[in-house]
C-alpha cells in the first residue's frame, strides 16, 4: 500500500471511528455528564471535542490542504451547543478524504512549511507529520471513550481493524 492509499484508509477509518463515538455513545450523555470535568486534558468530552476541531481543523488540515498557518488557541471553544459541535466535527473529519486524493504521491515525501500557533516558522517532513494528524484524533477519541466509562457508560470499540473489517464486508 502506498502512502496515499494508507491516509485515505486512515481518513475513512477517522470518519468511521468519529461517528460511531458520537452517534452511539457520547449523544447518550446527558448535558451534565457531556460537560463535566473528568480530568481530560481539556477537562471534559465537550472541551476536547473542542479541541479536536480546532486541532485538527483549524489548524492541521488548514496547514495541509491551504497552505495557511492559522492562529488558535488550543483550549479554544469553538461552539457551545453540543448538537452544532458534533455536526462541525463530523464534517472536518470527512473533509480529509477529498484534500487527500487531490494530493499527487510525490506529496508525501515532501516537506510541510507552516507556522506554528506561537509563531515560530517549522518546516516538518509530511508524511510523520500527517500520521501525527489522526494518530490525534485516535489518541482523544481514546480520551472520551475512557471518560465514558468514568462516567458509568459503555465505550465503544474502535480499533482500526474493526473498521477495516467493515469495510471489507460492504465490497463483498
Amino acid at each position: 500500500m502506498n502512502a496515499r492509499d494508507h491516509f485515505l484508509m486512515l481518513a475513512r477509518y477517522h470518519v468511521w471511528a468519529t461517528d460511531r463515538l458520537l452517534d452511539r455513545h457520547v449523544a447518550k450523555l446527558s448535558d451534565d455528564e457531556y460537560k463535566r470535568d473528568v480530568g481530560l486534558f481539556f477537562k471534559s468530552v465537550h472541551g476536547t471535542l473542542n479541541h479536536l476541531l480546532v486541532a485538527e481543523h483549524g489548524l492541521w488540515f488548514q496547514r495541509f490542504a491551504r497552505g495557511e498557518s492559522p492562529k488558535r488557541k488550543l483550549n479554544e471553544e469553538v461552539h457551545t451547543d453540543r448538537g452544532v459541535l458534533h455536526a462541525a466535527v463530523k464534517q472536518a473529519v470527512r473533509d480529509w478524504q477529498p484534500a487527500i486524493e487531490s494530493w499527487d504521491h510525490a506529496r508525501f515525501d515532501g516537506t510541510l512549511h507552516y507556522t506554528s500557533t506561537e509563531g515560530v516558522a517549522r518546516a516538518v517532513p509530511f508524511t510523520p507529520t500527517l500520521t501525527h494528524v489522526f494518530n490525534h484524533g485516535t489518541h482523544h477519541r481514546g480520551q472520551i471513550t475512557a471518560a465514558l466509562t468514568t462516567l458509568g457508560h459503555e465505550a465503544p470499540e474502535l480499533d482500526l481493524l474493526f473498521s477495516v473489517i467493515a469495510e471489507a464486508t460492504r465490497k463483498q
